[in-house]
């Protein structure tokens, strides 16, 4: 979301008109807030209140005005206003006298990246899912009061300057929405980053319940983190306020996600920083820290501006989120937290998520992309047939960056310089990109000849580059054992000792050709009952391809029965190819370093 409010101007903005809200959590063990908020200088008769249908970061509908109730409007003197509801998601007040004062109770329980969280171990709030608003005054200045609890030694964590106490401020309505809040006992750690002579601060806002000992071990980790990203762009963004903010709950009553913003985010587990859990979550802070970059100031043209009353489209999204999470691991891996090893051995379920899915002969990334309302923590109570046609533009993204990033390679480029040149043509500017604006930046960067190649057989078609060819360039090998039997199905027990056919079959499967479907209850396989206190999974790797189950099963009541002729699993392991004893050449292993920034033996 760009911001571009002029900083020096702070003392008149403190002048101009302001909304005003304010927001307590007496109720807190119930996981209510109450919010009021102030609107003077109002010329209109009726001014439309709502609750926002979406959120930065996110691109489906959440529908946040289903967890608000109580409210009423009054005017300056007190007296109660007429409230009209022309859909769901407004309140209209009509009959004011120049002021009108607001006030409601928001239900908020879960703690991660769009809703809000309150109890009495903290405050999670995502703006949009907790402040309703008014679109005729989307350019005011706004203050909060955030009433913390000091019984439970509250503070507040958030990318809002700060007024004074406890108060806040925004230069407008976009920038408020686009600073999450974090109110508890949380502890701090922070760093200074030096670039172009100009030093900015990078805070980590942590609230959990481990020890001290165990943040500042993590800290170190998110050090190296956001110096790695930093290398990839050869700066850190200008910060608005100079400071950018990590938002993390590490608690057991949070929900696991991560959500960027302008100059911060949230980084939520359900796992602490004991017994592996840093080493689990730190994937998330990799991830989040390179949308600074990558989204939130190269940022695709279709989610600028960001529109809080309806789903967010975009077509690049296999680029914004896909090239990030090719990144997430890859930064890890070059920062040190993660070995070589691990983290090519790390691609192969990526990989084989992507290459063997049939959703590519529907959609092409930017297709996919386009799914994004649907899938982005959408809810929905239709069954849908994701197993064969979608493809998570994360995924598809991450294995197209390994693509271009290694094809550049072969032609002395990489992916960094051309993020670099990304960066300072549409980044530095905060100039929204078309997916023609990318193609040409890459036709810029590597020739006309390679853009039209990459963008031609593998954005707009569904095509899948050489994998063997690029991987073996840097010493990976990418491997089937054709002796893997394969079924084409999940199946789990279900409590009766038979299974339950569990996913959509893919097409083509065994399971697909033999008319299994998802729901179907399978109760014996050769004559034999399901076989009891065994996965499945392990049950067919017992078996050899080419071997016949005869199925009988349950469907919608009535007995059926099919035959299943095993296949070779189509599925890639993915390795360093020494570890299988193969000789990697000098040429390899210099490439193979260059690509990771590891050292050369």
């Amino acid at each position: 979301m760009k911001f571009l409010f002029p900083l020096f101007l702070l003392s008149n903005v403190l002048c101009a008109q302001t909304n005003r809200y304010e927001i307590s959590f007496d109720n807190a063990v119930h996981h209510e807030a109450v919010v009021r908020g102030t609107f003077p200088d109002l010329k209109n008769d009726t001014v439309a209140f709502r609750m926002s249908r979406s959120s930065p970061g996110r691109y489906a509908l959440h529908e946040f005005a289903k967890n608000v109730y109580g409210f009423t409007a009054t005017d300056s003197k007190g007296k109660d206003l007429k409230v009209l509801r022309p859909d769901p998601y407004q309140w209209q007040v009509v009959g004011h006298d120049g002021t009108i004062a607001i006030r409601y109770t928001l239900f908020a329980n879960r703690g991660g990246g769009t809703y809000s969280q309150v109890d009495e171990s903290h405050a999670h709030l995502n703006i949009p899912a907790t402040f309703m608003y008014a679109s005729s005054l989307k350019d005011r200045k706004i203050e909060v009061d955030f009433k913390v609890r000091k019984d439970l030694n509250w503070k507040v964590a958030t990318q809002l300057p700060l007024v004074s106490g406890t108060t806040y401020w925004a230069p407008d309505l976009y920038y408020f929405m686009d600073s999450p809040t974090e109110i508890s006992n949380f502890s701090v750690r922070e760093f200074e980053v030096e670039d172009h002579g100009k030093k900015q601060n990078v805070r980590f806002v942590l609230h959990h319940n481990g020890t001290e000992e165990e943040l500042d071990a993590y800290f170190e980790k998110v050090k190296k983190v956001v110096l790695a990203e930093r290398e990839v762009y050869g700066e850190l963004p200008a910060f608005d306020y100079g400071t950018y903010t990590f938002l993390a709950c590490y608690i057991p009553n949070a929900s696991g996600d991560g959500m960027e913003h302008r100059n911060s985010t949230i980084v939520t587990s359900t796992r602490s920083l004991a017994n592996g859990g840093a080493e689990r979550n730190i994937g998330t802070v990799s991830h989040e820290f390179f949308h600074a970059w990558n989204v939130e100031r190269i940022r695709p043209k279709g989610l600028e501006p960001f529109d809080f009353e309806k789903a967010n489209m975009s077509g690049a999204l296999w680029f914004a989120e896909g090239f990030t999470s090719y990144y997430t691991s890859l930064n890890l891996c070059r920062a040190g937290l993660i070995s070589p090893e691990a983290y090519v051995e790390g691609i192969t379920g990526t990989f084989n998520y992507v290459w063997n899915s049939p959703a590519r002969r529907f959609f092409n990334p930017i297709e996919m992309s386009y799914q994004a309302p649907f899938v982005d923590a959408a809810t929905s109570v239709d069954p849908v047939n994701r197993e064969n046609t979608f493809i998570s533009y994360y995924s598809y993204g991450s294995v197209l960056g390994l693509a271009l990033d290694l094809s550049l390679r072969e032609e002395k480029l990489n992916l960094d310089d051309f993020m670099k040149f990304v960066w300072n043509r549409f980044g530095t500017s905060e100039t929204p990109y078309t997916l023609n604006n990318l193609q040409q930046a890459l036709a810029d960067y590597a020739g006309s000849d390679f853009a039209d190649t990459f963008f031609g057989q593998y954005i707009h078609k569904s095509g899948m580059p050489d994998y063997h060819t690029l991987l073996n360039a840097v010493g990976v090998t990418l491997k089937q054992d054709p002796t893997v039997p394969y079924f084409g199905a999940s199946v789990a027990l279900n409590g009766d000792g038979h299974g339950e056919v569990s996913s959509n079959p893919k097409m083509g499967t065994p399971a697909y050709e033999a008319g299994l479907d998802k729901g179907n209850e399978i109760t014996a396989i050769n004559g034999q009952g399901f076989p009891d206190g065994q996965r499945f999974s392990a049950y067919i790797q017992g078996l050899k391809v080419g071997d016949t189950l005869k199925i009988v099963f349950n469907r919608y009541g009535v007995q059926k029965e099919t035959s299943v002729v095993l296949k070779s699993d189509p599925s890639y392991s993915l390795f360093l190819s020494e570890k299988e004893g193969a000789k990697v050449s000098k040429k390899q292993l210099q490439r193979r370093n260059e690509w990771l920034k590891t050292e050369g033996e």
